[in-house]
């Protein structure tokens, strides 16, 4: 707790900055918005049992195997080489994910995750879910770190507008002591009249569109399309 007895936000805009935090006592949220995120939070809230973050495709491949699970995952925007399937979260409806377990590696956010292990929490947050963190955070009442996955250690776009728009929802309730707080927010205040346009000068915009994903896109930045709260325990996250 800081001096004004209220819990303190802190934005992280790359996994190369979150040495810099203190994580041991803090709620920790991955965000992964293009796409890691907002398919994990899609799956559970479709039905799926279960979602293993894993950090390699051979260790992918590996448990799929062994829990009969489905193998996913991508690389740079692509379904990662011997996986069957992607990160998009159209991939994962409920007729196909319900009662079923998704083992999925991806380019940045399941790196981060793992860098995060020693949170008091880690949750994982992207527009399809942005309410259901918004007030679990809230409601826990603990120092909070919004910990961008960014792109190969690189600050992006669309992660600092998430945690931009998080601080915007829910900044009252804490003590925001924290310049990269203040500007992810800045930037999702000029963004917000129409995210997706302001999207479009992004390099992983850019990225994805140029394989024809802007469906994906489009519903990424979309809030609450599927609300649900991914936690992180043992190993995998479930939702709640």
């Amino acid at each position: 707790m800081t001096e004004s007895n209220k819990p303190s936000l802190e934005v992280c805009l790359s996994p190369a900055l979150l040495h810099l935090f203190d994580v041991k006592n803090s709620i920790v949220v991955i965000i992964d918005v293009l796409r890691a995120t907002s398919t994990i939070c899609t799956a559970l809230y479709n039905g799926a049992s279960r979602v293993i973050p894993v950090a390699t495709v051979e260790e992918c491949v590996n448990i799929g195997r062994a829990i009969d699970g489905i193998t996913a995952g991508e690389r740079d925007g692509r379904v990662a080489e011997g996986l069957v399937h992607g990160n998009s979260p159209f991939e994962y409806p409920r007729e196909f994910i319900e009662n079923k377990t998704l083992v999925l590696t991806t380019t940045n956010g399941t790196k981060l995750l793992h860098m995060a292990k020693d949170a008091i929490q880690i949750v994982t947050g992207s527009f399809p879910n942005i309410t259901a963190v918004c007030n679990y955070l809230v409601e826990q009442k603990q120092n909070v770190i919004l910990g961008c996955a960014a792109w190969k250690d690189r600050v992006n776009m669309e992660d600092t507008l998430f945690a931009g728009a998080v601080v915007n929802r829910i900044k009252q309730h804490f003590d925001v002591n924290c310049d990269s707080a203040i500007a992810a927010e800045t930037l999702y205040t000029a963004a917000r009249p129409d995210i997706h346009t302001f999207m479009k000068q992004a390099s992983h915009y850019q990225r994805l569109a140029k394989y024809g994903l802007e469906k994906d896109i489009q519903y990424c930045l979309t809030p609450d399309g599927a609300n649900i709260l991914p936690l992180f325990r043992d190993g995998e996250l479930i939702g709640i």
